[in-house]
């Protein structure tokens, strides 16, 4: 299929504006020329990590260099999120009860079942036949069941997994102490909260990071722009909810981001210069420069 063809086909799919062709021709092109370069030097599966924030565009960067690699280039790409690795419901409230009542809400480090992501990106790399990915089912805050989730033949050229905290180191524990919003200081006044998901980030996350050969960061201009981006989201979903639907009102918008506040500019602070290649977003979500591609 000509590139021109798949492109508009893609931009259909995913209903974004004519525009966005400019935006796949400028960056999304080259950035897939580069990791098929990448792979051609490495003999077995390559690993592509994508950060950003909520909002940010990563899960249409993924679809996008997903099939653009596959259709153009014919290489066997997998396409994961780090949300469909969450614990179960029932491992969180474990977490809830045990540890603290913060750790309900998934999304932070300490939150995904990393065994299962670092088997899932091994059997990947190797000639296995229907390789279960798990997938999320984020309507019932639930592992979905196994009849819904992907099953991929290895060996895979390239594996994209894209996440909001990927590559993200831990903080120093100087940092932790002084809480940077309400839900911090309100409900995890004595820090335990944040030092355990720091220590799982400290001790648990980097055994998954370091699978990566290349990280890819989608980096907003502040997290003022990320509540914005999310606000945005959900007013979208108002507009089309159904019945059954629950949608945040602005107090629980605002608690919910609360959660990912402090390694979100913990991220925007010490990532870009970790990062392979930084594409700066402004607040319109638009790419205004790139710096490591070329």
């Amino acid at each position: 299929m000509p590139a021109q063809q798949l492109i508009h086909e893609l931009i259909e799919t995913h209903k974004l504006p004519a525009h966005f062709s400019q935006i796949v021709e400028h960056y999304y092109l080259p950035l897939c020329a580069r990791l098929v370069q990448l792979k051609k030097a490495k003999s077995d599966t390559l690993y592509v990590a994508i950060n950003g924030s909520q909002g940010s565009g990563k899960s249409t960067m993924a679809a996008f260099l997903t099939d653009l690699l596959n259709k153009i280039w014919q290489l066997k790409v997998a396409n994961l999120s780090i949300d469909d690795f969450y614990l179960t419901r029932k491992e969180r409230k474990h977490l809830a009860e045990h540890i603290h009542p913060l750790l309900m809400t998934r999304g932070v480090p300490g939150t995904h079942d990393i065994p299962l992501a670092l088997q899932t990106l091994k059997k990947l790399a190797n000639p296995n036949k229907s390789v279960p990915v798990v997938r999320f089912n984020k309507a019932i805050d639930d592992r979905a069941n196994e009849t819904q989730w992907s099953y991929i033949d290895g060996p895979v050229d390239i594996v994209i997994l894209e996440g909001w905290c990927m590559g993200i180191e831990a903080q120093s524990e100087a940092d932790l102490y002084t809480p940077i919003n309400k839900l911090e200081s309100e409900e995890d006044s004595n820090a335990k909260w944040r030092h355990y998901v720091n220590d799982q980030l400290m001790n648990h996350y980097p055994n998954l990071f370091k699978q990566f050969d290349y990280l890819i960061m989608l980096k907003a201009p502040s997290f003022d722009c990320v509540y914005q981006w999310r606000k945005r989201q959900e007013d979208k979903l108002k507009a089309n909810a159904g019945l059954q639907t629950h949608v945040m009102s602005e107090p629980e918008l605002k608690r919910f981001i609360e959660h990912y506040q402090r390694l979100t500019e913990h991220a925007l602070t010490e990532l870009p210069t970790k990062a392979n290649v930084v594409f700066n977003l402004d607040e319109s979500q638009h790419f205004t420069q790139v710096t490591g591609l070329h």
